[in-house]
């Protein structure tokens, strides 16, 4: 399938590790030049050299709404211009309803939602302007079935996805596409940080999710050919999430 990603811009945030240096590597091997960020100058130019000479590496923390903006417009210079937007950040502290205290909500709320919020108004306007732009988002299955004892990122992704779906719509006519991406158990650091001995009970699939599987579904949602896919929020769990809808 020829995925017209030869010589696209492409921006992914929090890329360092996990499923945003899967989904960095995907577009990458498809010919795309991508702008990758992290907190660490050398875990994010030890990632780029990984994905190969495609690959910009950038310092950034993407955990604020002005650390993200300024990914964006460090992204775009590094590129010369942005056609492909993955927004991507680590979740918050884990905690139920009880241990979890009202101080703890912003800055969960600035990571996860604020954030993608942020790298939206910087890029989409340009992508409208040029009138060919993707934004992918890397979300959570939680946004669908919320997780046990993630109730910051329960909530917060939440949110954002409702701001996704909006933008979609408003911005359809323009030629810039908007979905977000669900990913249920993947094998990533932060999986095995929070659970130690993650298993693969629950997945019908009968496995952890493989990062380059779900980098090459990010891949796709940047491709010419999924021009008409958008405002979709797509599970990606090995069949985890039980319900109709």
């Amino acid at each position: 399938m020829e995925t017209g990603l030869t010589g696209r811009r492409a921006a992914v945030a929090a890329a360092s590790r996990g499923l945003g240096f899967a989904s960095a590597r995907a577009l990458a091997a498809e010919g795309a030049r991508v702008a990758v960020c992290g907190r660490s100058k050398e875990h994010i130019e030890e990632a780029a050299a990984r994905i190969g000479d495609r690959a910009v590496p950038l310092v950034a923390d993407v955990s604020t709404p002005e650390g993200a903006r300024r990914f964006v417009i460090d992204a775009r210079e590094a590129l010369g211009g942005l056609d492909v937007l993955v927004t991507n950040a680590g979740g918050p502290p884990p905690g139920t309803f009880e241990t979890t205290p009202l101080d703890a909500y912003p800055p969960a709320l600035a990571l996860n939602l604020l954030s993608v919020v942020a790298m939206c108004q910087e890029a989409v306007p340009g992508m409208q302007a040029q009138r060919f732009g993707r934004v992918v988002a890397i979300t959570s299955i939680s946004v669908r079935q919320p997780i046990a004892d993630l109730i910051l990122s329960n909530t917060a992704r939440a949110g954002v996805t409702g701001f996704l779906k909006t933008l979609a719509r408003e911005v359809a006519g323009d030629g810039v596409t908007v979905n977000s991406v669900q990913p249920g158990s993947h094998a990533t650091e932060r999986l095995i940080e929070i659970y130690g001995r993650p298993t693969a009970d629950g997945i019908p699939a009968g496995e952890l999710g493989r990062p380059e599987d779900f980098g090459a579904v990010v891949a796709f949602l940047c491709s010419d050919p999924a021009r008409f896919i958008t405002g979709a929020a797509l599970p990606v769990d090995g069949g985890a999430y039980a319900a109709l809808l």
